[in-house]
This record gives structure tokens, sequence and C-alpha cells, in this order.
């Protein structure tokens, strides 16, 4: 079937995690990503680990599925004048070297923009290309900290946490994607590309949402309080008899459902608990009365319970139980492949679900350098010897 994104050509000049994440979902969607690599080095993440699936980094594997691998040497002259060539022909490159670095190379967005003016030019870095911090280097853990996140997330008596997937990278990456597309569609439109700016931090600072809203409302920032959330309850974790659960009543209506369920219907007369509000005001003595009651069943036993009053409600999930879900099964959201060298892989599936032109994983991430000869036949158009002789030289 025909994808969204059939024909777009993309230089992926990224590497670790951020960039590599969002040319992914490029590529998902059926851009011709071309991943550029230091010769006999390679993307970071290649040395991540262990684990390695016969050498192969299992970081790499999960994050370049879908794309076709040339190396390229920055330093040396010809190598700089075949990434000049590749940029030339490419409809968006997405880099996220420190800001400048790619001006150091004579290839910044004002001076491709001159010779390539379609090209959509998609940089992402820590801080973003202007403010006083755009020079420092972004990491997940430091723009966690640095973006408030993890000053919401943890025990309210205990030492700040960041969240234990690289959210921070990973969402830079969603928002570079969707800059991207927007831009594809003005391009479509005007004719011309543009540069695509996106910082971590900027990523981090839109995700704070409610929580930022809650101190512009009062001037009183706002503090970890655990699963708790700070505008609702109960809306949280529970202790039962053999583990844990996650609970959420969001309305009123769900709390009156939520107390027949639980068999304690006279809660719904209490003044202290009859709004959401009041339950927030009251979250103490309501969570005094409440934990006793989740101890005298199981959790699968109260999850049964409460999903027939329609109360929503889940288990804590490992890594395992999850990629093992039944449900995420039956949505295609763990994808078998066959690599060339690690053999059998497993990697996570395409998260967005489109009728009539959906993406796909189609191919396993490739080798360091797999399509170096190929992908400048079909890109620049160049001859066989002229390949040996980029190679002879050390430029790929």
């Amino acid at each position: 079937m025909p994808k969204p994104l059939d024909g777009v050509k993309v230089l992926d000049l990224t590497r670790v995690l951020a960039g590599p994440y969002c040319t992914m979902l490029l590529a998902d969607m059926g851009a011709d990503v071309v991943k550029v690599e230091r010769p006999e080095a390679g993307d970071d993440t290649r040395a991540y680990g262990p684990p390695f699936l016969k050498g192969e980094s299992a970081y790499f594997l999960s994050i370049n599925r879908n794309k076709r691998s040339l190396t390229l040497n920055f330093k040396h002259d010809q190598g700089l004048h075949v990434l000049r060539q590749l940029l030339e022909t490419a409809d968006v490159v997405v880099e996220n070297f420190r800001p400048g670095t790619m001006e150091s190379f004579g290839l910044g967005y004002d001076a491709v923009h001159q010779f390539n003016p379609r090209l959509i030019f998609c940089s992402i870095s820590g801080y973003g290309h202007t403010g006083p911090d755009a020079d420092l280097p972004g990491y997940d853990l430091i723009i966690q900290g640095e973006g408030g996140i993890a000053s919401l997330t943890g025990d309210a008596n205990g030492p700040p946490y960041k969240v234990g997937a690289s959210q921070a990278d990973i969402v830079a990456g969603m928002m570079g994607f969707q800059g991207i597309l927007l831009a594809l569609l003005a391009r479509a439109q005007t004719g011309q590309g543009q540069k695509v700016d996106i910082g971590m931090l900027d990523c981090q600072v839109a995700m704070l949402t409610y929580q930022a809203g809650i101190y512009f409302a009062t001037g009183e920032t706002p503090t970890r309080m655990g699963n708790q959330h700070p505008t609702i309850t109960p809306y949280e974790t529970y202790r039962c008899q053999d583990g844990y659960i996650n609970l959420a009543c969001g309305n009123d209506s769900m709390w009156r459902r939520f107390c027949k369920a639980i068999g304690q219907e006279v809660w719904t007369e209490d003044s202290r608990f009859q709004t959401n509000a009041d339950r927030v005001k009251h979250r103490r003595q309501l969570s005094a009365l409440l934990e006793p009651v989740m101890l005298q069943k199981t959790a699968q036993a109260w999850i049964e319970t409460l999903r027939e009053y329609g109360i929503p409600c889940g288990r804590i999930q490992s890594v395992r139980d999850v990629c093992e879900s039944p449900q995420v099964q039956s949505r295609d959201m763990v994808v078998r492949l066959e690599h060339p060298k690690a053999g059998a892989i497993r990697v996570t599936g395409v998260p967005i679900k489109l009728s009539a032109t959906p993406g796909a994983v189609t191919a396993p991430p490739p080798l360091l350098g797999q399509h170096t000869p190929q992908i400048l036949t079909e890109w620049l158009r160049l001859s066989s010897a002229e390949v040996e002789q980029l190679r002879q030289v050390g430029a790929i």
C-alpha cells in the first residue's frame, strides 16, 4: 500500500536518540531515510550495551529500522563535497549537532537554503538555536531536570527522579517529526523549505501544561506528589492484597459509581467528598479511608469489579508484560524482523494507525555502511569507479 511520505528523501545526520527517533518515524511513513554515519564507528549507540545481539546493540536496533546506512567522513574534503551533493538532492535534512556545527562545515541553514531552497532543515538540540543557553550540550537526563519534569517526579519526601524512559529525547523526536510534516505541508503551498528549530527544553516546557498553569494561577511552584494528581482524586496508585493498581476517577459521576463498586456509598453523602474540589481539599482524609478498603481484595479482583462499574483502572505492568500483552500484539506494536547479522529480532511497532495509507515496519536496522554504494549511485548518480575512489581516499 502507498505510504504518506513515499518519495520524500531524508538525509539523517543524527545520532543517539532524539534525532534517530524522529527519522525513524519518517521512515515508518515511507520516507527514504539515509542515515549518514562515521566510517568504522558509526552512530554512538552502536556501542551502547550490553545487551548485544551477535555484536549488534539492542539500543541501536530499537530506533533505526526502515533506514539505509551510508558512511561519510566529514573531515575529508571529498566527504564534505559528497555531503553538499546529498543536501542538494534531499527534501529534508535532520541534524542534532550542537548549534554552529553545520555552520562550521559551511552547510548551515542559511548557506544550504541558497542552493536548495526547497530543503526542510530540521535541527534538534538541547536548548534550541537561540537564547543564552543555545551552546550548551543537550542530554535527556540534563533536560528532564532543567525542564522541571524531574522536580515533579518521585515521592514527596524523596529525591527527584527522571522518567524511566528517555522521554526528553523521545518527545523532541516526536516534535521534530511534527515540525517536518508541517514544513512539508507549507512547502506544498509556497514551494519553499524552511528551518525547523526543535529545542529539547522547549518540549519539556510544553509538557508542563497544567503544572505550569498551577504556578501561573497561584504563584506557587508545584512539587512532587508521588503518584497523586494535583487536581484530581482519587487518581493514583493503590496497594491491594497482592500488588498495586492504578485508579482514575476523572469526574463526580465516576466517583459515585466508584463508591458503589467498593461498597462505600455512604461516602457520596459526606460533605468532604461530594465534589472533586472537596475531595482534593480533603485528600488525606479520603486516602486514610480508602487505603484499607483496597487492601481487602487482590489487584485482579478489584480490576474486574471496578471495570464492571466503568471505572478506569489498570495493572502496573512490567516491560515484559507490555510486550507480551494480547492487546499490544493485536495492534502490531511488536514486530518481528530478520536482521542480516543479529538474526531474528523484535522492535516496537508504528503507533499511528492510518486506514488508507498506513506506515509499516518493513526493513531491519542497517549494518554500518551497508547501503553506501547503492545510495551514492541512486541519489548522486555516481559510477562504481567514483564510489571506489571515494572509498580509497577515506571519504566514505
